[in-house]
């Protein structure tokens, strides 16, 4: 019984030592991947990690994203419906009509700069200002100068705008996005514009009529939706969406 004790520990040695080997296998793999240290790698997986968290609000930040939703929104608030089309139905549309007009910016960015670094020829310095291009150009196509302008003052030198094709990230960005509220509202208000004649119109009838307790819009919904469908307000709405970006 006692040299069953004894030989007890003994017993564990060998996997005492796969699981040293084990352990020192895995460091040197990972210190060998891409001939980087294992604390560096760590770091560049905390960091992936981090901007695929942020990946929603940098779909918002960089596309067209953003006015579409807004327009869509409009179109709801026109018509009087509260919750038709449903949140998903709006948000769902506006990523595929963003991945639409996107799909040019997103195959140059994939082309020039994420597949040669997945294919190893170029490293991550070299790569990112080839990923972040194709989006500059469209943001800087879609951005007014006085936004810029904004942001560039509020900067106070910081960030001094001395060539267009090569303003800050920092202040394009910002500046994109206010552009895009901008139009998001513009586009919102071309759309509610006849809604709301047809709900003047429906409440001037209701009121010369006498009919005081009979809401307007009880009348008006039905007349503004047939007026939607007959013009074929889905296609010119999107059309017309598409083609501002474009």
């Amino acid at each position: 019984m006692k040299r069953g004790l004894f030989l007890a520990p003994l017993a564990l040695i060998p996997l005492a030592s796969a699981a040293h080997a084990e352990a020192n296998d895995l460091s040197t793999a990972l210190n060998n991947l891409a001939g980087a240290s294992t604390s560096g790698r760590i770091v560049q997986l905390v960091a992936l990690l981090t901007i695929l968290s942020l990946a929603p609000g940098l779909l918002m930040m960089v596309t067209s994203f953003t006015r579409f939703v807004i327009a869509l929104s409009f179109l709801r608030s026109g018509l009087g419906l509260q919750s038709t089309p449903a949140n998903l139905v709006l948000i769902s549309l506006s990523l595929f009509m963003t991945f639409f007009v996107m799909a040019p910016t997103f195959d140059r960015s994939w082309k020039d700069g994420i597949k040669p670094m997945i294919d190893n020829k170029l490293s991550e310095e070299e790569a990112f200002p080839k990923v972040v291009e194709p989006f500059r150009q469209f943001m800087l196509a879609q951005t007014r100068e006085k936004d810029l302008k904004t942001f560039e003052d509020l900067s106070r030198g910081a960030f001094e705008i001395k060539d267009r094709s090569t303003v800050d990230l920092r202040v394009l960005i910002p500046a994109f996005m206010i552009s895009e509220l901008r139009r998001g509202f513009e586009m919102g208000f071309l759309i509610v514009l006849p809604f709301l004649i047809i709900d003047m119109i429906v409440a001037t009838l209701t009121m010369s009529m006498g009919m005081m307790m009979l809401p307007p819009s009880l009348i008006s919904l039905p007349m503004k939706l047939l007026f939607f469908v007959l013009i074929d307000g889905w296609n010119m709405l999107i059309g017309s969406l598409v083609r501002s970006v474009n």
